[in-house]
């Protein structure tokens, strides 16, 4: 059964992505280890954390196309998720440092001694393991998606509206989490993290290592979603998208299916945020701002909502070009970034690579249709029979008419 819900994922589409995801995995780590940096292969550090923080957008848009393009949910919270499971992570991280802090305690992380904290919260056990750590980033998110999930969807809150309050809750957390008292850094965050699972993080290794992991990560949490998306669930999720209430009035328990699928979003947005804080080496409050769930939306736009492959290039896409536009045009990258948008909006509706899908099908029917007039084309197969219909049943053709036998010359 798994297999068969994993074949449904493999497509032409699908193929080629994974194809271009197993070339990154491999060559971009493989060119900062072992060429060296003479060599015009070679790629730096400073490259490797860039496209492995790329790598981790890349899922968080993909977590966000899932609810958004097949389910109709658009959230603009999905940044809380992302947190969450960044500071499950971080945590982990500074359980990590013992007595190589500036204060040196074995047990309380620097902030907390400064802030005269006494013992260590209740909430930080267990994160001196590396499992405990890995479950909260799964647990937290998904918890927290599932409660609010609940009360939301059974109380059929859609549209606008479901938009507005995964803000305000993605907002109430920015507040809390920049208090001082809540025993997460305040506004500082966490940060000057040494190792993760005993290896230097500052490693070329070590960074290596994290960029497969998010390569790797983005592979699974792909072929999961697509395997979902081509199955007879998510054609439901499409008519929760398109006709929620002809759904529900087919017999379909709607506030179901919208929450699983919201739960297992919230869960990919976590694993996204743990393998992003490593990389970039802090989290703080600053991650929760509504500014950043709108961002990745706008990912999934570019990109083609609703297509999965299209959420993944839109990500990598924009924060490229929001890194060279810094680079290139430090004065007007604002203005460059934003004419990028316009542009996409008005002549590429439906993303990138929507467009071109819908372009490639067009195209298709165009020559079919043209090569059926000029009779070089096969005719359409005859219409199945409906399952009613009995099987094999032959059509008798008429027998030709009898006409009067002609007169011999």
């Amino acid at each position: 059964m798994m297999s068969s819900f994993l074949f449904r994922a493999m497509d032409a589409r699908a193929g080629i992505f994974l194809a271009i995801m197993a070339a990154v995995i491999i060559l971009i780590p493989a060119g900062n280890l072992l060429v060296p940096e003479g060599s015009a292969f070679h790629v730096p550090n400073y490259a490797l954390t860039l496209m492995g923080k790329y790598l981790t957008y890349a899922l968080l848009a993909l977590a966000v196309d899932l609810v958004w393009g097949y389910c109709g949910i658009l959230s603009l919270g999905h940044a809380a998720f992302f947190a969450l499971g960044g500071y499950a992570m971080g945590m982990y991280l500074m359980r990590q440092i013992g007595t190589r802090g500036v204060y040196g305690d074995p047990n309380l992380p620097d902030f907390m001694v400064f802030l005269n904290w006494q013992e260590l919260p209740w909430y930080w056990y267990g994160f001196d393991m590396f499992w405990f750590a890995a479950l909260m980033v799964l647990l937290v998110p998904g918890f927290l998606a599932f409660v609010f999930g609940w009360f939301a969807f059974r109380s059929r809150v859609t549209g606008v509206y479901l938009s507005i309050i995964t803000q305000a809750l993605t907002y109430a957390l920015l507040l809390a989490f920049f208090r001082n008292d809540m025993g997460f850094g305040g506004n500082n965050g966490l940060t000057d993290f040494k190792d993760i699972l005993g290896f230097n993080i500052q490693a070329d290794t070590t960074r290596a290592g994290l960029f497969v992991a998010s390569g790797l990560a983005l592979v699974i949490c792909f072929i999961i979603c697509r395997s979902i998306t081509r199955s007879k669930l998510g054609k439901v999720l499409v008519a929760v998208r398109d006709a929620e209430s002809r759904t529900r009035f087919l017999g379909y328990r709607v506030e179901h299916y919208k929450l699983f699928v919201w739960t297992l979003s919230a869960m990919m947005a976590g694993i996204a945020g743990a393998l992003y804080v490593p990389q970039v080496g802090i989290i703080n409050p600053g991650e929760f701002d509504p500014a950043n769930s709108i961002e990745v939306v706008i990912w999934v736009a570019v990109g083609g909502r609703g297509t999965l492959v299209g959420a993944v290039l839109g990500a990598v896409l924009v924060n490229f070009a929001k890194t060279w536009f810094t680079g290139a045009l430090p004065d007007i990258w604002l203005f460059a970034l934003g004419g990028l948008f316009v542009f996409v909006t008005l002549f590429l509706p439906k993303g990138i690579v929507g467009t071109f899908s819908q372009g490639w099908t067009a195209l298709r029917q165009r020559r079919i249709s043209q090569a059926l007039e000029a009779g070089s084309g096969e005719a359409p197969d005859a219409p199945p029979h409906s399952p009613s219909a009995p099987a094999n049943v032959t059509h008798a053709t008429p027998a030709p008419k009898a006409t009067d036998p002609q007169p011999a010359e």
